[in-house]
């Protein structure tokens, strides 16, 4: 299947009431555009990474009474999973799209991620553009802008990161529901293949001697 960009209706999945009517929205429009997209991207992001890299879509498989307010396709150096390793995402909510790198709680390579940020943290600000946002927690949508937050923010991230058990750290790109590129499923590959680009440096900087 090509990956011909997002629709309204794929937003809208996100909104619809009950556990197993958003599934059934989600299933059924958003996670065969999930499925194309984390292959069409892995060969790029192999290529870039030095590595294979794997797509895993969110199944959302534990969940019995609460519906996903997200559903999103990872890509991680592991075929078995993502979630304890640094990995790259693309996601909806119902209010926008999220195209990130992310270390999350389960993952011991938070501790080496936040080590590296304390040591470089005014030049990993100056490479993260400035539309960028930054996120502690990947459950909420939304976080700062790269713009509006100082070093002295990203030193206490990185002290969080080496310090308490359940931390995370989420940096990227979020596009309104309504943006126009997302509706191209070739300009928007291209927008994703250019924000992961620009997020290669954190990924490494989360992998010793890398």
């Amino acid at each position: 299947m090509k990956f011909n960009g997002f629709s309204e209706q794929d937003f809208h999945s996100m909104a619809v009431p009950g556990l197993e009517p958003r599934m059934d929205a989600i299933i059924t429009n958003v996670r065969p555009k999930l499925e194309a997209l984390g292959s069409t991207i892995a060969p790029y992001l192999s290529a870039l990474c030095g590595e294979e890299m794997f797509p895993h879509v969110a199944k959302h498989a534990r969940r019995t009474v609460h519906p996903p307010e997200d559903t999103w396709v990872a890509w991680a150096s592991s075929k078995r999973g993502y979630k304890a390793l640094p990995h790259f995402q693309v996601g909806l909510f119902a209010s926008h799209l999220f195209i990130i790198f992310a270390v999350i709680y389960e993952s011991p390579n938070k501790r080496i991620f936040g080590s590296y940020l304390q040591q470089h943290a005014e030049e990993i600000k100056q490479i993260v553009p400035d539309h960028y946002y930054w996120s502690l927690d990947h459950m909420k949508p939304g976080g700062a802008s790269n713009q509006e937050t100082e070093v002295q923010d990203l030193l206490k991230m990185a002290e969080k990161l080496q310090t308490v058990k359940k931390s995370e750290i989420l940096c990227g790109l979020s596009l309104p529901m309504d943006t126009a590129v997302l509706r191209d499923g070739d300009k928007l590959t291209s927008l994703i293949e250019e924000t992961f680009k620009q997020l290669l440096p954190l990924y490494k900087a989360a992998y010793p001697n890398s």
